[in-house]
């Protein structure tokens, strides 16, 4: 029995020997193949490959063998010799397209075939990420022979050159002039849509890369220069873009302190392109029906609409559309505020006094916040509500009394200001107080408490839930869960 325990130790430890070598990386274990190319470096090693040897070429060229001659280790992706004879004549005769054509090819430490996931995005030198998938491909070049080592990387034949592709904000630039809505993004590095756009645009070097930091779209929205992410951008035709744009502008009506200045249009086509952009690149066969932007409106994606092939860039996808009917009742979406943010602060009592509470009721987990026995009158918490829109607003709020026997008497007042003088607050540009509202114990359904107009649209600065006007405890208190502002269409 010993013995069968021992033979069987030794099967085991040789079982596992063979599988942690059939499972180790070739990069690893390199040395002592028999390789004579093991005793130069890289850019050696290709020059030294007839299959690449015009690639080996363009690396004296730009510069880019001596820095394969360094002691650090790269990855390169080496086109053959047919490829390099079908690339564009502008590339090879342009000195600084030819840079980053060659940058494009190579990457820092080394990329073998063996791959631990089936993707892996990678770094070239032209600050370009591209996909490797193992031994199959490399963005859409084909490998043709992987894993031929040098003594300070790898490098992979491919059947096609990695012409750098243009970003998304980089072919947004290229139709400038042609397209109405890539005039209108441009703008928007001159034009601040936010307050806080302003500061980015203090000190930033003109150009497209500084526009990352001071376009409004780009800090708003997604920054479609960004070479890492992957997104999906919906350019529409100006017909139909102007449509859209059209539909929004009874909801974004604005005033200007500029006379030359159209803020309404303005608006109107932000709020209209916001919704146009995707955090990932999504192919024409992975397209579903309704796609929901990072501000919660559901875009109807159709078809149909597509112009075109898709236009496959660096950082993702545009699709040229004839129109994206986006249905009104979708793009006004509803303004939700939470009742334990209460952003702006509080007034009329002692901070001891509110709770912000984790609890469960018959519909389920929620937090909001209460305001007890403060020993004040009419105690205060305050909120604000941005990008609202020229229209009606139905109003309704969640409000949770399982703390006391005696409904909480409460009102919601709007206001577009407010100052503090000398401890004292006063509020200019009222839209109204709803209630005062009873809030009995133990109703658990939100409440249509009433309806507000905004005949511009803007942000409110001040919105108060109001505790009664008394200082007797268990008649002060405040109750919210959360408060929604529904627009009504027009």
């Amino acid at each position: 029995m010993i013995v069968l325990n021992l033979n069987y130790k030794r099967l085991l430890v040789s079982l596992l020997t063979i599988a942690l070598v059939s499972c180790s990386n070739p990069w690893d274990d390199r040395q002592n193949n028999g390789d004579a190319n093991l005793g130069v470096n890289l850019s050696e090693a290709i020059a030294n490959t007839n299959e690449v040897s015009l690639f080996g070429a363009l690396l004296v060229q730009t510069g880019y063998d001596k820095i394969l001659a360094e002691s650090k280790t790269y990855t390169v992706f080496a086109p053959t010799n047919e490829a390099i004879y079908q690339l564009d004549k502008f590339i090879l005769n342009d000195a600084k397209a030819l840079k980053q054509f060659v940058a494009n090819h190579i990457a820092l430490t080394a990329y073998s075939s063996v791959r631990s996931g089936e993707k892996t995005q990678i770094k070239m030198f032209s600050d370009k990420y591209l996909t490797f998938k193992g031994s199959t491909m490399i963005d859409d070049a084909s490998i043709v022979t992987a894993d031929h080592y040098a003594a300070n990387g790898v490098f992979h034949i491919i059947s096609k050159a990695l012409t750098p592709k243009l970003n998304i904000w980089q072919y947004i630039n290229s139709k400038a002039g042609v397209s109405a809505t890539s005039d209108y993004l441009l703008s928007l590095k001159n034009f601040s849509i936010y307050k806080a756009d302003i500061d980015a645009k203090v000190g930033a070097v003109p150009g497209f890369l500084a526009d990352s930091l001071s376009n409004s779209y780009l800090k708003n929205v997604y920054n479609l220069n960004n070479e890492k992410n992957s997104y999906t951008l919906f350019l529409m035709q100006d017909a139909g873009y102007n449509a859209e744009v059209d539909k929004m502008k009874p909801y974004l009506i604005k005033t200007s302190n500029v006379p030359t200045t159209d803020s309404t249009a303005i608006y109107s086509k932000y709020f209209t392109l916001r919704d146009m952009a995707f955090p990932k690149a999504y192919k024409l066969n992975e397209l579903p029906a309704t796609l929901t932007s990072r501000f919660g409106v559901e875009v109807p994606i159709d078809k149909t609409q597509i112009v075109g092939e898709p236009i496959q860039l660096s950082n993702g996808i545009v699709y040229i559309m004839k129109k994206v009917d986006v249905p009104l009742a979708k793009r006004l979406v509803t303004t939700k505020i939470e009742g334990e943010n209460n952003n702006v602060g509080f007034i009329n009592g002692p901070r001891s006094a509110i709770y912000y509470r984790d609890k469960k009721d018959p519909l389920g987990l929620f937090n909001d916040v209460i305001v007890q026995n403060p020993g004040t009158a009419m105690f205060m918490l305050d909120y604000d509500a941005k990008d609202l829109y020229s229209t009606t607003y139905k109003v309704y709020w969640r409000a949770i009394n399982d703390f006391q026997t005696n409904a909480v008497l409460q009102s919601l007042r709007f206001a577009g200001k407010y100052a503090i003088v000398n401890g004292t607050r006063t509020v200019s540009e009222g839209y109204g107080t709803l209630g005062p509202i009873s809030v009995q114990p133990n109703f658990y359904e939100p409440v249509y408490i009433g309806e507000f107009t905004l005949d511009k649209a803007r942000n409110i600065n001040l919105i108060s839930l109001i505790a009664a006007n008394t200082s007797t405890n268990g008649n002060n208190s405040l109750t919210l869960d959360y408060l929604k502002f529904v627009p009504v269409l027009k």
